[in-house]
């Protein structure tokens, strides 16, 4: 049981939703907001400022850092952060890729203060807590086919084939010596990768890979090398 109160960082642009949040948690026992933003470029100077236990996120703020771009930061800063989103839809595409970027958890606005308090909860022991509808709308998705919604911002050609080699398990140099690039130009397509698929480590991007075809495991150098059985 924790001894201290869990440390919440509400990052929404609408004042009435901070509002009933303040409202809604204030009497809620171990719990303290610390912090309030507007926007995903504040929320994350606040994530690195306050080191809150839970980040309540909102999905779409004003700016041009929005709360998946926000939650790519912080993880990318800290990989302890733990986000939650607050929605107001669950079947806001956002969420697809606020989840691969690390959030542990998406919400409804409209849930009650009990659920939003065992939620908090939840995640600031680390544990993934999905609202029911936003289950239902992510398996709805697996099951059509769609695991996960298309890239805005789509891979060049270069860029797909260093993802390759990273779900192949290659370090940069080694990367750069097949591709005949400087180590220096594979880390800048891995950072370019990784800001389009909206994660923050080469093991999201890898899996990535493995999931859409661009890589297979029975096509690694490693895999090349092993008598066949």
């Amino acid at each position: 049981m924790r001894s201290s109160p869990i440390r919440i960082l509400v990052a929404d642009d609408h004042p009435v939703v901070r509002e009933g949040l303040r409202r809604l948690l204030g009497t809620e026992p171990g719990m303290a907001i610390v912090g309030e933003t507007a926007d995903g470029e504040s929320a994350v100077e606040a994530a690195r400022r306050l080191r809150p236990d839970v980040i309540l996120m909102d999905l779409v703020m004003p700016g041009g850092v929005d709360g998946v771009e926000a939650t790519r930061r912080i993880l990318a800063e800290n990989e302890a952060a733990r986000i939650l989103v607050l929605t107001s839809y669950g079947t806001d595409d956002k969420l697809f890729h606020a989840l691969r970027a690390g959030a542990l958890g998406a919400l409804l606005k409209d849930a009650s203060g009990k659920d939003l308090a065992g939620t908090i909860r939840r995640v600031a022991e680390g544990e993934s807590s999905l609202h029911p509808e936003v289950a239902r709308h992510l398996l709805g998705a697996l099951v059509h086919g769609r695991h996960e919604v298309p890239l805005e911002d789509p891979l060049t050609a270069r860029e797909v084939e260093v993802l390759r080699e990273i779900a192949h398990g290659l370090g940069n140099d080694e990367i750069g010596e097949k591709l005949f690039i400087s180590p220096k130009t594979v880390r800048t397509h891995i950072s370019h990768i990784l800001a389009k698929l909206h994660v923050s480590r080469r093991t999201q991007a890898a899996l990535f890979a493995l999931r859409h075809g661009i890589a297979e495991l029975n096509d690694s150098p490693e895999a090349e090398t092993k008598p066949a059985r």
